[in-house]
């Protein structure tokens, strides 16, 4: 699945080298040359995931990851370090300020490209192209089908993206807030009771295979998707 990938780096050629090969395998690079281009970027929309180099003019990597963390609204963005500094002890440093990998220059363009694959699958598998499957419910995200016991279950696009992330968050409660983040987007300003209704078109879509009861209503709190149901 493509990804929006914030690439901060001054350098022009390690930029522009990453750049070409992240668009190469069908994702979208933005470009940032230090901390304050690259929270200016965040604060317009958030990306999918940060390359995130340690030394950059005016506040460091380090810094800006620890930012990141800080922050409710960027806390969850996947952050790869990227670093010329290759001891134990600065490995240590940037995954404690917040990096969830940490790759040491130079690197070959094929390592960096599956260790973003890696970090998506564990961070955030609903962005991934991973087939799922639960309680004989399957969900083909590169095909764009669901089937439920072998039916075919037609859904809307935005049914899609709900079921896929209830399908790799299972037996965990989300609030309409937190739903509207992961499935609609940052910055996308819907009234909460949208959910609802999604979900309500969601269930009646699964109703054929009776896997509607998967998607459980939370009193007081929001959904979850269970297999235990």
């Amino acid at each position: 699945m493509p990804l929006d990938i914030l690439i901060v780096e001054d350098e022009a050629a390690i930029q522009e080298l990453i750049a070409v090969n992240l668009e190469g395998a069908g994702h979208r690079a933005l470009r940032a040359a230090d901390s304050e281009q690259a929270l200016a970027i965040i604060r317009a929309s958030l990306p999918d995931l940060v390359l995130l180099d340690w030394m950059l003019p005016g506040r460091s990597g380090l810094t800006v990851a620890r930012q990141l963390r800080s922050d409710a609204r960027t806390r969850s963005i996947p952050i790869i370090m990227l670093t010329a500094k290759s001891a134990e002890q600065d490995k240590v440093l940037g995954l404690e300020a917040g990096a969830d990998d940490y790759i040491t220059k130079p690197f070959s363009p094929r390592e960096l490209l599956a260790r973003i694959k890696a970090l998506m699958r564990r961070r955030a598998p609903q962005m991934t192209e991973d087939l799922v499957e639960v309680a004989g419910l399957r969900l083909d995200p590169a095909a764009h089908r669901v089937s439920g016991n072998g039916l075919r279950l037609d859904l809307g696009p935005t049914e899609f993206r709900l079921l896929h992330f209830f399908m790799t968050h299972a037996e965990r409660v989300h609030t309409r807030t937190q739903l509207l983040d992961q499935v609609w987007g940052d910055h996308v300003f819907v009234e909460e009771r949208t959910v609802d209704v999604h979900i309500r078109r969601l269930r009646q879509a699964l109703e054929a295979s009776g896997h509607d009861a998967l998607i459980e209503t939370v009193r007081g709190t929001g959904y979850r998707f269970t297999a235990a149901a």
